[in-house]
């Protein structure tokens, strides 16, 4: 049973790490939600340390330059993780092989070139055109007004040649202040749809939280899982990648899921179970913003 509550400070205390979650938790993709970086000061003056877990297809790096423009202090977190840094080291691992074609914008290309320390000595992987690419590594869509829809035609191709797409962001769509753009998950999933094979290293995949764990024991010891607290307005990402790693988490219900969950301060309860029981997921938590 989900259980509703006004503010992190409530239940903080059980807890000494959090994983969370930045579009719609955060920020929104163009501003901080002070309430949100209150509560991540608050909880590291508690002794609490904060990881945020993004599906951002961008390196550790780029993602903390991004933070630092947009005005979030660097005092709110500990560290950053990225969907970027897990597929950034499947892809050096081969995973989509040694020349891939890189589907996503101009913005991305730091994807291929920030690479922290540990991987600097990893086998090179070079950005070809589609038709030499023996796998495709997706960051987004080319452009931000474009549909997955669009893409059919060029992923029927590279189906037919079995290439395998490399998915660096699972979400589906984010909210950039008032505007809700599509990510590579949509295009990983419509490829999935057409019978194409599609790989995934941020949430609800496991190999983001294996990395998050381990970065997270580099920087002041390992945390148990049951001291570990999630926070996401992703219930397919966020809350589902929890759940499947046996950690418990806030549903920040403000963010994608504001309309479907009457979210106005709080969410409306019998919407929010409804919506829950419609998914057939249970958070530990629920919360109409971070704060």
């Amino acid at each position: 049973m989900t259980r509703l509550i006004e503010r992190l400070s409530e239940i903080s205390g059980s807890y000494d790490a959090l994983f969370c979650d930045l579009w719609g938790c955060l920020h929104n993709g163009v501003a901080p939600y002070p309430a949100a970086v209150a509560a991540l000061q608050a909880f590291r003056r508690q002794g609490g340390r904060v990881a945020l877990i993004t599906n951002s297809p961008r390196p550790e790096g780029s993602v903390m330059r991004m933070l630092d423009a947009m005005g979030v202090p660097r005092d709110a977190h500990d560290l950053i993780v990225s969907s970027g840094d897990a597929a950034q080291a499947g892809m050096l691992a081969g995973a989509v092989g040694r020349k891939v074609w890189h589907l996503g914008p101009d913005r991305d290309a730091r994807f291929f070139t920030d690479l922290p320390d540990h991987l600097a000595d990893a086998p090179r992987v070079e950005r070809v055109g589609f038709a030499a690419a023996e796998g495709i590594v997706c960051t987004g869509l080319f452009d931000d007004d474009e549909a997955p829809e669009a893409y059919r035609g060029r992923f029927l191709a590279a189906r037919e040649r079995g290439l395998k797409l490399l998915c660096a962001n699972p979400d589906i769509v984010v909210d950039q202040g008032d505007r809700r753009l599509w990510c590579a998950g949509a295009l990983a999933r419509l490829y999935e749809d057409m019978g194409g094979e599609s790989l995934y290293f941020g949430k609800p995949h496991p190999p983001i939280y294996d990395l998050a764990r381990r970065r997270l024991a580099a920087t002041g010891g390992a945390v148990a899982d049951d001291r570990i607290l999630a926070v996401g307005d992703g219930l397919f990402t966020d809350i589902q990648g929890a759940i499947a790693e046996d950690i418990d988490s806030i549903f920040v219900t403000g963010g994608l899921a504001a309309e479907e969950t009457g979210t106005g301060h709080q969410p409306d309860p019998a919407r929010l179970g409804a919506f829950l029981a419609g998914a057939g997921l249970s958070p530990t938590f629920a919360m109409g913003f971070l704060r």
